[in-house]
């Protein structure tokens, strides 16, 4: 029988109750430890990921490194989950957004190519596939380029890739392919994450090498070095400091549980109802100067 990802939500979505567990053949996972980074190790150009935000949504989900079992839960700020404002002209995410199994950015560790900690996540990912999959969906991306944010004094890399599943895939080589396709797009990424903490009085990110995008030779070099660093983790040569490393496939690992233990873990949740209402400010718009 073949392999496949699937997940199980539990609670109410938009509110703190939301998660989405993770499971593979049907057996519930961590999507931080139990999925292979590379889904075959011969070929570092092709990353799963974990799907955590569709595109043209607001609501700010994300793998939670704390929880047991890792499952994706929305964002709360200030006790109140959190929805991304638009900034114009884009509604929600302009891309799919996710992340990378297996990599965390450490936050005890100088990056040589910015000078600030990593932020203490695994490692984002933008899929500028014209497919959109449903948060919780693990897909299969071919890596394009990189770009080196620094977020509140860390540093927050944003790989930018493709869904292999999208019928022009192949067209994509690298990251100026990106430019040659879909002219304007790195732009727009580049203010995107510029200024979508503005909307909420923070100052603007800043980026390391001029706001320019890496190719895909120093993107895969950025993702192998985050891989190292949650080897350590996980293998516990690094402070988890709060991380959960509770797993179900990781054979060295001290924090692995069995399947039914897991399984039993989820149950505990309760189902899936209904959805809270959204904010009354979900679709305004927030501008910035040209």
């Amino acid at each position: 029988m073949a392999a496949f990802y699937g997940f199980e939500q539990k609670g109410s979505l938009y509110s703190d109750s939301y998660r989405i567990f993770l499971t593979y053949n049907g057996k519930v996972i961590s999507p931080f430890h139990d999925i292979p980074l590379y889904p075959e190790p011969s070929n570092d150009s092709v990353l799963n990921m974990v799907v955590e935000v569709c595109r043209f949504t607001n609501a700010k989900m994300e793998i939670n490194k704390e929880l047991k079992l890792n499952p994706i839960k929305q964002d709360v700020k200030k006790g109140k989950p959190r929805f991304i404002t638009n900034l114009f002209p884009n509604k929600g995410y302009p891309w799919n957004y996710g992340a990378f199994p297996q990599t965390w950015e450490d936050p005890r560790n100088v990056d040589q190519h910015t000078g600030y900690n990593g932020d203490n996540d695994p490692l984002d990912v933008c899929d500028i596939s014209d497919i959109i999959p449903p948060a919780g969906n693990v897909i299969q991306v071919k890596i394009l380029g990189i770009l080196a944010m620094i977020d509140e004094g860390e540093t927050d890399w944003k790989v930018i890739a493709i869904n292999t599943a999208d019928p022009k895939a192949t067209e994509y080589v690298d990251i100026q392919d990106v430019e040659r396709l879909k002219p304007g797009l790195l732009k727009r990424t580049v203010e995107w994450f510029k200024y979508y903490k503005v909307c909420d009085g923070k100052p603007a990110n800043k980026f390391a090498f001029n706001e320019e995008f890496k190719d895909q030779q120093f993107a895969k070099e950025i993702v192998k070095h985050t891989h190292q660093s949650w080897k350590d983790l996980i293998g516990r040569q690094r402070d988890a400091a709060g991380i959960s490393l509770v797993n179900t496939t990781i054979q060295l690992s001290s924090e692995k549980i069995p399947s039914d233990a897991a399984k039993e873990h989820v149950d505990q949740h309760g189902m899936v109802s209904a959805p809270a209402p959204l904010p009354e400010n979900i679709d305004h718009f927030f501008f910035v100067p040209c």
